[in-house]
This record gives C-alpha cells, sequence and structure tokens, in this order.
C-alpha cells in the first residue's frame, strides 16, 4: 500500500468532517425494506468506527442499484436505519445528495456524529463524473475517504472526481482489498492455481488471457466449461454453448499446453432434461450427453478431481460458481469446491458477486483468507487494468 495514501496520512481528524465513500449497495426486500444481507455495510464498520474514534464527524455517500434518476424504490433511507443498528448509535439521513438541505445537515453534525447521503446515483452528475457535482460534495467536508472497492472501476463522480478537490485516504477495507488483491496479481506464492466458473468465455476473455500467462494451473467450471469441452470436441446436447467464443476457448487451451499449464475441464456433469429448478437430472460424462440434455453443474469427480489438482497450491483464486447453484438441484457442484477450498491451507481469495454469495450460501466465508466486495473491480484489477478510484487516491 505504499503508493496510496492511508487514513493516517490524513493527519488529526478530531472535530474535521470526513466525505466517505462506501458501498452500501446490498440487496434489500421490496416490500419490507429489509437488508437481506449486510455484507457490504459489515465490511465498511472498521473503517466508520476509526474515524469515530477521531473524534471525526463522518458523512457516508453510496450508490444502491441502477436508478435512472430518483426513484423511492432505491432510497438509502432503509440502509441508514440499518447502520445505526450495526454501529449502535444514531445515523442520520438527509434526502438530497448536494443543496441547502444537506448543508443545513452538516452543519448540525457533532464530533462523533454520523450522516448518510440520499442515493449518489439519484444524481445525472455521478456517472458522469461531473466536476461540478464533484466540487459541491467536497465542499461539505475536510477530507475524503474512499473505502468502496466495489466501485473503484467506476469513473463516478463520487469515486473518481471528489479526490481532486480534497485530502484523500484509502479506507480500511479499500486497503485490504488492495493488500489481498495485489499479492494475487503481483506475488503469489506458488504454486498458484485459478478456479473461474460463471456462464460465458466472452465475459472473462481478459482474465482468462491473464491467468494462461501467469497462473501455474486452471480450472475451468460453470456454463463456460460447455465451451471449453466443445472446444476439445465433445458434443454437449442442448447446454448453452458460445459458439462464437468456441475459437477463443480452444485457443487459451493450445497456449495453456505451450506453457505447460494445466488446465483442468470437468470430467463429469449434473445433465438436467430442462433449465428448471425441479427437472429430473442425472450426472454423465461430457461424451454421453443427451442430444436433449443441459449441462447445469459439475458432477462429484470433478469436485474430487479439482481437490486433487488443488492439493499442492498455495495460492488460490476463485471467480465464479461451478454450476446454477442458486437451485439446491444444481449447487452441489459449487458448495464442494467451497468445501475444498475451505479445508485448503492455501491462500484462498474469492472475488466476484456471484462466488461471494456461493461462499455465503456454503457458509465458509470466514475459512478463506479473503473475500472481495468487489465484483467487477476485483475481476478488472486482477485483469491488470488501472481503476479509476484506485488511482485517485495515488500518492
Amino acid at each position: 500500500m505504499a503508493s496510496y495514501r492511508g487514513l493516517n496520512d490524513l493527519g488529526p481528524l478530531a472535530g474535521k468532517c470526513a466525505l466517505v465513500r462506501v458501498d452500501f449497495n446490498v440487496p434489500m426486500d421490496p416490500e419490507s425494506k429489509t437488508i437481506t444481507d449486510d455484507t457490504r455495510m459489515r465490511a465498511a464498520l472498521p473503517t466508520i468506527r476509526w474515524l469515530l474514534g477521531q473524534n471525526a464527524r463522518v458523512i457516508l455517500m453510496s450508490h444502491l442499484g441502477r436508478p435512472k434518476g430518483p426513484d423511492p424504490k432505491f432510497s438509502l433511507r432503509p440502509v441508514a436505519e440499518h447502520l445505526a443498528r450495526l454501529l449502535a448509535r444514531p445515523v442520520g439521513f438527509v434526502g438530497e445528495l448536494v443543496g441547502p438541505a444537506v448543508k443545513q445537515a452538516v452543519a448540525k453534525l457533532e464530533p462523533g456524529d454520523v450522516l448518510m447521503l440520499e442515493n449518489v446515483r439519484f444524481h445525472p452528475g455521478e456517472t458522469k463524473n461531473d466536476p461540478e457535482l464533484a466540487r459541491q460534495l467536497a465542499s461539505l467536508a475536510d477530507v475524503y475517504v474512499d473505502d468502496a472497492f466495489g466501485s473503484a472501476h467506476r469513473a463516478h463522480a463520487s469515486v473518481a472526481g471528489v479526490p481532486a478537490f480534497l485530502p484523500s485516504a484509502a479506507g480500511l477495507l479499500m486497503e485490504r482489498e488492495l493488500a489481498m488483491l495485489g499479492d494475487v496479481l503481483g506475488s503469489p506464492e506458488r504454486p498458484y492455481w485459478a478456479i473461474i466458473g460463471g456462464a460465458k468465455v466472452s465475459d472473462k476473455v481478459a482474465l482468462l488471457d491473464r491467468l494462461v500467462a501467469t497462473a501455474d494451473g486452471l480450472v475451468i467450471g460453470g456454463g463456460m466449461a460447455n465451451t471449453f469441452l466443445a472446444a476439445e470436441g465433445y458434443h454437449l446436447g442442448a447446454s448453452k454453448v458460445e459458439a462464437e467464443a468456441a475459437a477463443k476457448a480452444k485457443t487459451l487451451l493450445e497456449q495453456a499446453r505451450e506453457r505447460g499449464v494445466p488446465i483442468g475441464l470437468p470430467v463429469d456433469l449434473v445433465v438436467a432434461e430442462a433449465f428448471a429448478p425441479d427437472s429430473a437430472h442425472h450426472v454423465t460424462t461430457p461424451d454421453r450427453v443427451g442430444d436433449d440434455e443441459l449441462a447445469l453443474d459439475i458432477g462429484p469427480a470433478t469436485v474430487e478431481k479439482i481437490g486433487q489438482w488443488l492439493a499442492a497450491a498455495r495460492t488460490v483464486f476463485w471467480n465464479g460458481p461451478m454450476g446454477v447453484f442458486e437451485w439446491e438441484a444444481f449447487s452441489s457442484g459449487t458448495i464442494g469446491v467451497a468445501s475444498a477450498l475451505a479445508e485448503s491451507t492455501a491462500k484462498v481469495v474469492v472475488g466476484g458477486g456471484d462466488s461471494v454469495a456461493a461462499v455465503a450460501k456454503a457458509g465458509i466465508a470466514d475459512r478463506l483468507t479473503h473475500v472481495s466486495t468487489g465484483g467487477g473491480a476485483a475481476l478488472e484489477f486482477l485483469e491488470g487494468k488501472a481503476l479509476p478510484g484506485v488511482l485517485a487516491l495515488a500518492k
């Protein structure tokens, strides 16, 4: 983290206003407005508590969903109420992002107070990185803290714009994300293996390119494994195969063989008669998939193989589920891989929204080295891309 300003670089904060970008884009029940998973909120608590311990006045801002302008469905008011329970102290809320009402609310803050602003994406200037919006936000505070790694890949006003106007630093969560993912990207303890799943090869071409060049081994699962198996000559019936990505998959396999990097593909599959949670299903091998069958999960032999492939690994990065894990009948592969990683002595870093959900479903998050709060941001970071929110914090 030597390249980035941390909280201690901000100097004494007693009585000062800290504007903090958090990632409270959390799932919420649309009827009751109850937060159904507060993992991202809990991840930001250490930074908020650190600032409160410095007697700072804390102003929080975040996005929620993808509203196209002000929309009560995406208001952060329920989030502020939930945060108050997590912090065991009042959290003020103002239903605006900038303007007189916000200035009045900020003026009333005392050291140790917390105020949450309304959804940053209610303002059209947020996603456009409008410098005027960034200036108005910056005018509310003395310092800026970015603890929203999940938004670091967005060149938005609250992420990349505000640091141009205020002394800025990475929060504790941001620092941990950069440290953990930075180790995987730059200096992983070897052997270094990656497990990549999810639906499409085309969504992860840049990541796969990098892993073939840098990892010591690669496991492919999920829907994208169908495309790799098709590239190897298997007929997968009615399974989803990206025909346009098959050539790329074949090239990646050839490049891996040239480098001597093993790529583990499924040796058995759970196939179903229809894409439905209650569809009749059974386990078969890739060469025995029926014309009307769909592969929706990896099979038990593949889970066992993955455990064998990773036995000697010292670092493992996992992104993407092994199947349609949201459906109980097709979750065994993903849960099996999660359980194997929980037993591993390797450094295990999980990144990507669906992978995080899978880890939560398996109940093993506390047994892994790091579970990233950033989906797209984690992938772009590991692809080697510069993230606007991180660049803005550089010393």
